[in-house]
């Protein structure tokens, strides 16, 4: 195990398995409640929103959870009635994972669904796919 000069064990923005056992806590009591419907913000009824992930800060003392609407749908809209509503989703969440103390919730948008369009729209694009196929052509003579 090696220690960093100015950060100990963890210096390279490694997080912690407490840390991430704790977000997949959170994570999932948020899932639940977000399923249930109990929030009655008309912003968010009748929305389905997907929480992808939620990460702890090293002191456990803040969590962000990244969220999307399914769709995409007014994302503006959801992410701001998500931030009034977390006082009381911190306090259900507090219910249903014992902790000695809950995380501030911070609610952003979730970006790796974009990126993840972003790279199948690249791959699937005919200069991309021309340069693979050729690639692919060139190792099959070579071997043989």
């Amino acid at each position: 195990m090696t220690y960093e000069r100015n950060g100990g064990r963890h210096a390279r923005n490694e997080r912690t398995q407490r840390q991430l056992r704790v977000g997949e806590l959170i994570r999932h009591s948020l899932v639940e409640i977000l399923t249930r419907g109990v929030l009655r913000d008309p912003d968010l009824s009748g929305v389905s929103i997907t929480v992808s992930e939620v990460r702890i800060s090293p002191d456990l003392r803040n969590a962000t959870a990244f969220v999307m609407p399914l769709g995409g749908k007014d994302l503006q809209k959801i992410l701001i009635a998500l931030k009034r509503a977390a006082p009381y989703l911190r306090r259900l969440v507090g219910s249903k994972v014992k902790m000695r103390y809950m995380p501030n919730l911070n609610f952003v948008e979730d970006s790796a669904f974009d990126e993840g369009e972003k790279i199948t729209a690249l791959l699937r694009s005919s200069k991309i796919s021309a340069d693979i196929f050729s690639t692919n052509d060139e190792t099959d003579t070579s071997e043989t």
